[in-house]
């Protein structure tokens, strides 16, 4: 499924929310920006049309992101339409999930959840008349050398940050898997600094990317269930507004 399809299960679960539901899902390499972006400036659409990168946009705000078969993308709907209410609560529980790992994670006022000084977790809340939509990435093992290339943020905005490249502000999962990190900073001459010891075992929940996501729903959910013919009928219909070149373009 296109990354818009997901978008669009959110959208119609939201529309119907009568109870909290949360997914997980993984797409080919994809670039989203959001709702009042500007593509051409966001985006590097030269090398994302060169390499088969898919380009959408999606109808929360925030900024853009860079998605691939390493990026797990984690969906909450829910009927509570105390959007902001809902959005801190939920990056608590995030947070809280990496923490049970043994990471000193912790959500920013910028609604990412950090582990150290290092981003593991962007996140945008969606409010509706009906419910709240929140979506987040969380960073397992991306390509982070295509996603330096996909995305071009402003060098204002990277100066804000303190850091040269996107590559400097993120890690994956994945990559601290098996270490006990008693520090994670950022070095401002460019260098990462990080103090870690062996712990050992590595986690089960980061076994690999499958593993994460059922360890991310036994802590969300109590059950599971399928969607039906008729809501899989309304999700296609409600890509089709996502998939419209004057919305793409904004």
């Amino acid at each position: 499924k296109r990354l818009v399809w997901y978008l669009s299960m959110e959208e119609y679960l939201a529309q119907h929310a009568t109870e909290d539901v949360f997914f997980s899902w993984v797409v080919a390499p994809t670039v989203i920006f959001g709702r009042h972006q500007v593509m051409e400036a966001e985006v590097n659409m030269p090398y994302c049309q060169a390499h088969g990168v898919q380009m959408y946009r999606r109808k929360s705000g925030g900024g853009c992101v860079y998605s691939d078969a390493g990026n797990l993308m984690l969906s909450y709907i829910t009927p509570n339409t105390h959007s902001e209410q809902v959005f801190q609560w939920y990056l608590d529980t995030v947070a809280d999930a990496l923490k049970a790992m043994g990471f000193p994670a912790a959500k920013t006022e910028h609604n990412d959840v950090l582990i150290g000084d290092k981003k593991v977790s962007g996140n945008a809340c969606y409010a509706l008349p009906t419910g709240t939509i929140v979506h987040g990435t969380m960073l397992y093992n991306v390509d982070f050398a295509a996603l330096q290339e996909a995305i071009t943020p402003s060098h204002e905005k990277l100066a804000k940050h303190g850091v040269q490249s996107v590559r400097q502000r993120v890690v994956n999962l994945k990559e601290l898997d098996n270490l006990a990190i008693d520090n994670l900073t950022i070095n401002h001459a460019g260098e990462d600094n990080l103090a870690i010891n062996h712990a050992g075992e590595g986690r089960p929940a980061l076994r690999d990317i499958r593993a994460l996501a059922d360890y991310f729903a036994a802590r969300l959910c109590d059950r599971t269930r399928e969607l039906t013919e008729e809501e899989i009928h309304g999700i296609d219909l409600l890509e089709q507004t996502y998939l419209d070149p004057d919305f793409i373009k904004g």
